[in-house]
């Protein structure tokens, strides 16, 4: 049962997509090496602008950007903890380079209070 989910929102270059969607695939493999259930990750496709807050907007996405929309789902917070610190300092990790801009990244991890 799945009791953690880390969600991330990103603006990523629509030329960058298979770049993306390799890196994506390469992260994937280790998070769940590290204890993850599932990696998720989706490629904006019906994401309006919004006028007081929006997926765009907070990623202060750019014309020739597309929002991506992501989640990793953990047995336990606890799980996600020791996974994520192994992840973060897994060489595999400090290799990569990210096809999009980091510094706009939004992330958070989340308890899950209801899953039908």
């Amino acid at each position: 049962m799945t009791t953690y989910v880390d969600g991330f929102v990103a603006a990523v270059p629509k030329a960058n997509r298979a770049a993306y969607l390799e890196h994506a695939r390469d992260t994937a493999r280790v998070f769940k090496q590290f204890g993850a259930q599932s990696v998720v990750e989706c490629w904006g496709d019906d994401v309006p602008e919004g006028k007081l807050t929006s997926f765009p907007m907070a990623v202060k996405r750019k014309d020739d950007e597309v929002v991506v929309f992501s989640w990793i789902t953990w047995p336990s917070k606890a799980t996600r903890d020791e996974g994520m610190k192994k992840a973060m300092e897994d060489p595999r990790f400090k290799d990569m380079k990210m096809p999009f801009d980091g510094q706009r990244l939004i992330y958070g991890g989340f308890e899950v209070i209801l899953s039908e």
